[in-house]
């Protein structure tokens, strides 16, 4: 009995019937994996083509199948496909048409294109049952309508169209397949971060051990089967093993480019390490610019400041001149109604005459005089902007000061060293522009010049100022000098002290890095002997794994070889306990027989006998009478017949 029979139950298992399984197990071995479920059968297959859940409804083709052109650009690339890859060669039937094919051309094709897909399938019933199957399994979206009563009239105008769209989707599939096959897609993977070599690698491994499988010849010797197929199995090893020491080989060296492109990073890394200025030099410089932003922070009050007093001049200034806008307006006026005034009176020529000459005269003196006024404002400008600069700097210096106070703790009054007293300085000044009426050119002074006590009068030096710097102030700020210096002489002592602990600390730090340092040297050497170690353990490990490996597979093949006997020796059980009924019902009907017979014998045997004893008493008779007749007397024969009876 074949070690890869069925295990299905059945009659008893006679010579021909284990042939026959046999043959039927040799042939399912050997089947394809696409096979579909078969009808006809217990013996059928799963397919590859596992049927995905189908949506409701019959779903409408997009491709445009009714257009001319695309009819024929399928025909062609069909044609071009078919003609590519030998199919009149291998099927034995030339396309007269394909744009008005017959049933037949129709029926090759398609067996055609699927075996592209399935070499292993075999077409058995009428393509009309055959293609709706086939269909669901390769999941053609479109399936649905696709009619048997369709495909038995496929080359009418109606309904070729959807059946090139459907011969056109299965090529695609194949190519789509053979392109798999070839590798094409592979650079696509290997974009998304997938390496697919490995498993190409196994895949073909896995193909050729299952055709040399499917090529074996079992024989009624598990073992023996066994050995030769391990012998089959071992080029496909040894050929993949190659194929991952080929990979390995060029992993290695991507590893080799790898570890030297981290070995230059590293180094970059140590010179930029090295280029990096100080941590210390650093935070120095970060101190400056935090200080930098403080006093940005500081002076920024005193610039909104100035903005808000310059923007208040210049509203003086634009109310300035539309005053004189408005004075100009008059004088025009003015000169129109003189002008007026004159030409209504009648003026001699002598009178113009003399006139011209007063008016050159006044005019000759009139500038003589603007000329004194310009060089007078001119000064008087630069007095005034010598005012303004020495104004701006003495406004710079009270800021300083105010600034200075507050570092110092003596702004505000509620400060530390402040004791109370008011120690802010302020310009006891107006908010209007420092010489507007001058600077505008007005003949008289304005009541809100910055620097003009009143009209023609500045401001005394002693009450520009709202504090008595020279006095009190000077004397306060002398002795909070003496107190901080006493502090600061306390502080340096302080500081020394702080300086000769910090360096025993320093000595004591140093003690302590040479002992790290040690520390680290030994921790290295710990940690080299737990890198070998760990090498030796993983090594071990290794090995351990691969045997347990090896065991495991052992183990499942035995256990394999186990499940299979127990199957055996179950089937052998079934078919005796099959075999022991059908025998029972046998003996069964024998020994009916049996009895029937010996009741038959027996009937016979009763009767033999009677006719024998009553031919034996018929014969007694007779003789007793023939020797009544010679002896002719009783004495004689009673003698006789009791010698007959002994």
């Amino acid at each position: 009995m074949s070690s890869r029979m069925s295990y299905a139950p059945g009659s008893a298992m006679t010579p021909h019937t284990q042939q026959a399984m046999s043959a039927s197990q040799s042939l399912q071995r050997r089947s394809s994996i696409y096979s579909r479920p078969s009808t006809s059968g217990p013996m059928g297959h799963q397919s590859f083509f596992v049927q995905a859940p189908v949506p409701a409804g019959v779903p409408k083709d997009p491709r445009p199948l009714k257009d001319r052109a695309t009819q024929n650009t399928m025909a062609e690339e069909l044609l071009a496909y078919m003609t590519e890859n030998n199919f009149e060669m291998e099927m034995k039937h030339s396309i007269v048409n394909i744009r008005s094919p017959i049933q037949k051309d129709f029926e090759y094709m398609f067996q055609w294109l699927y075996h592209r897909i399935d070499p292993a399938y075999r077409f058995q019933k009428n393509i009309a049952t055959e293609v709706p199957p086939i269909l669901k399994q390769l999941r053609y979206p479109y399936e649905k309508s696709i009619s048997k009563s369709q495909i038995a009239a496929v080359g009418s105008a109606n309904t070729w169209p959807t059946f090139l769209g459907m011969l056109h989707w299965i090529m695609q599939l194949a190519q789509m397949l053979e392109r798999y096959e070839r590798g094409d897609f592979d650079d696509a993977c290997a974009q998304a971060g997938v390496d697919v070599s490995g498993d190409r690698i196994i895949f073909r491994f896995l193909g050729g051990a299952y055709s040399a499988f499917l090529s074996s010849t079992p024989s009624d010797d598990p073992e023996a089967d066994e050995e030769d197929f391990k012998q089959q199995l071992q080029p496909h090893v040894e050929a993949m093993a190659a194929e991952f020491d080929r990979g390995n080989k060029a992993y290695a060296e991507d590893l080799e480019m790898f570890e030297a492109a981290n070995a230059a990073l590293m180094k970059q890394i140590e010179e930029a390490e090295r280029d990096t200025p100080d941590n210390a030099k650093l935070d120095k410089a970060h101190l400056i610019l935090v200080d930098d932003i403080k006093k940005f922070e500081e002076w920024v009050p005193h610039g909104e400041k100035k903005t808000h007093k310059f923007e208040t001049q210049n509203e003086h200034l634009r109310k300035d001149i539309e005053n004189w806008e408005e004075e100009l307006r008059s004088a025009l006026q003015e000169k129109k109604a003189l002008q007026k005034a004159v030409d209504e009176q009648g003026i001699s020529i002598e009178d113009i005459d003399r006139m011209n000459g007063e008016r050159e005269r006044l005019q000759k003196g009139l500038e003589a005089a603007k000329l004194k006024l310009e060089e007078a404002r001119r000064k008087v400008a630069e007095k005034e902007a010598e005012a303004g600069n020495k104004l701006a700097d003495l406004e710079v210096a009270v800021d300083e000061y105010n600034s200075l106070c507050y570092r110092v703790g003596l702004l505000p009054s509620t400060a530390a060293n402040a004791k109370g007293e008011e120690y802010e300085l302020r310009l006891s000044l107006t908010d209007a522009p420092a010489f507007s009426s001058s600077q505008l050119g007005a003949s008289q002074y304005g009541d809100g010049d910055r620097l003009l006590a009143d009209g023609s009068v500045g401001y005394h030096p002693a009450k520009v100022l709202n504090l008595d710097l020279r006095g009190a102030i000077k004397q306060q700020l002398n002795s909070l000098r003496i107190k901080i210096n006493k502090r600061r002489n306390v502080a340096r002592d302080h500081d020394e002290e702080n300086r000769r602990l910090l360096d025993e600390l320093s000595e004591a730090i140093d003690d302590k890095k040479n002992e790290v340092a040690a520390l680290e040297h030994r921790v290295r050497a710990g940690e080299e002997e737990f890198e070998k170690t760990k090498e030796v353990t993983t090594t071990q490990k290794l090995a351990s794994d691969a045997q347990i490996e090896k065991m495991e597979k052992e183990l499942a093949k035995m256990r394999s070889g186990l499940t299979e006997s127990v199957q055996l020796m179950e089937q052998r059980e079934m078919n005796t306990n099959i075999e022991y009924e059908q025998l029972t019902l046998r003996a069964n009907a024998l020994r009916e027989e049996l009895h029937t017979e010996i009741e038959r014998m027996l009937n016979d045997i009763i009767k033999f006998k009677v006719h024998i004893q009553k031919s034996l008493e018929d014969y007694e008779g007779f003789v007793v009478e023939e020797v009544e007749q010679e002896l002719g007397g009783e004495g004689e024969p009673m003698e006789d017949t009791v010698r007959l009876d002994g």
